[in-house]
């Protein structure tokens, strides 16, 4: 009865893992907020998505769905007031009164942002931010920060609703911070990439099975899922390593609708493959070949929150250090809980079979918008 109890809990517990992420095709809502300070003050870049300031406070002036530069540049005082009003930088206890600067269009991994530029005169030596940016109409929206001395060293910080304050001693950056500020953020977006997460967790599914007269039944080891697992999260680490590090330093690049659209195909086929087993015993090697295609996605959020050039290495091997301490605690989260239940018919029919399915559905949305650049899942 209570071995029952437990298995009931456990697949409830596994079912809203896997069926809890969005069906959106685009990562979730941040801003970009660099701020480089030196004897004159504060110096501000704030990179905002266009599609979440037409949502706040409405850039589309005539409705059909598409933002032209013009529709822009005539909103640029409000895009100014919107944002400095939910931004405040304190010295000590004087506030940092903000001027709006100059107004530009970049783009990002996910689309168009508007890039405010903005200054302040006072004093640097610690300085509080308080970031409220989109908070009230999107509280999983994150604000991402590097802080910039006048030595050239960075620290960063991600700014949530729960740590919507936070302070910095702007001379005491120095490269061993960095260090664990890129470990922090690896882990963050490894968490919130759930292209990334599906595609993990479709290999993973079937660690704890083995397949029998085409039919999938409990592995009868733990220690041989475990090495399947193994395997499998080895390949995808080095392969993405390799990817990562060529494309973080420019040495490799490839366009981010190709990458993008070669993500949520991988999502496909190893979720396929559950379905139809293809490369059973082998799930490695696909692990291994569309794990170089991640680490191209991996460095484009990389691109987006920028590499210190005084600490390159250090911010680079602390971001991918990141990305695989993210990867194993979902691994060990995953494992157990997987070996526990893959005798019961809802893990290997309803976890396996019809998750398996929903994860081609999600994937199948991704990679429509992404390939044909277009908007299926508002």
């Amino acid at each position: 009865m209570m071995l029952s109890t437990i298995h009931r809990l456990a697949c409830s517990l596994m079912l809203a893992m896997l069926f809890s992420l969005p069906a959106h095709a685009h990562k979730p809502s941040d801003s970009y907020l660099t701020l480089r300070a030196d004897q004159t003050g504060v110096h501000g870049q704030w990179d905002i998505a266009l599609r979440d300031l037409d949502f706040a406070i409405g850039l589309d002036e005539d409705g059909n769905g598409e933002l032209t530069w013009d529709e822009v540049r005539s909103k640029h005082a409000d895009i100014a007031a919107y944002a400095l009003a939910r931004l405040k930088i304190t010295a000590g206890d004087q506030p940092c009164p903000l001027t709006a600067g100059q107004q530009l269009i970049d783009q990002h991994s996910d689309g168009a942002y508007t890039v405010l530029m903005f200054d302040s005169t006072c004093n640097v030596e610690k300085i509080k931010v308080q970031y409220q940016l989109f908070f009230d109409l999107d509280t999983q929206h994150k604000g991402l920060l590097r802080l910039v001395n006048q030595k050239d060293a960075t620290a960063t910080a991600i700014f949530s609703p729960e740590q919507a304050s936070q302070e910095f001693v702007v001379a005491e950056v120095n490269k061993w911070q960095q260090f664990s500020d890129y470990i922090f953020h690896g882990i963050w977006h490894i968490w919130i990439g759930f292209d990334h997460i599906l595609f993990l967790l479709s290999l993973l599914l079937p660690a704890v099975l083995v397949l029998k007269m085409g039919k999938w039944d409990a592995a009868s080891s733990f220690k041989a899922a475990a090495i399947d697992v193994l395997k499998i999260v080895t390949a995808f680490t080095l392969a993405h390593s390799i990817t990562l590090t060529l494309a973080a330093l420019n040495v490799l690049t490839l366009p981010t609708r190709l990458v993008e659209s070669a993500i949520a195909a991988s999502v496909i086929l190893a979720a396929l493959n559950n379905l139809f087993p293809l490369f059973q015993g082998r799930r490695w090697m696909v692990a291994f070949a569309f794990g170089l295609i991640h680490g191209f996605g991996f460095a484009s959020v990389l691109a987006d929150l920028g590499l210190p050039q005084s600490a390159l290495v250090l911010a680079l091997l602390g971001f991918n250090l990141g990305v695989e301490i993210g990867q194993l605690i979902i691994v060990a989260g995953f494992l157990p809980l997987a070996y526990l239940l893959r005798r019961h018919w809802l893990y290997q029919r309803a976890i396996l079979q019809v998750g398996s399915g929903l994860i081609i559905l999600i994937a199948l949305v991704w990679f429509i918008e992404r390939a044909f650049n277009m908007r299926l899942v508002s």
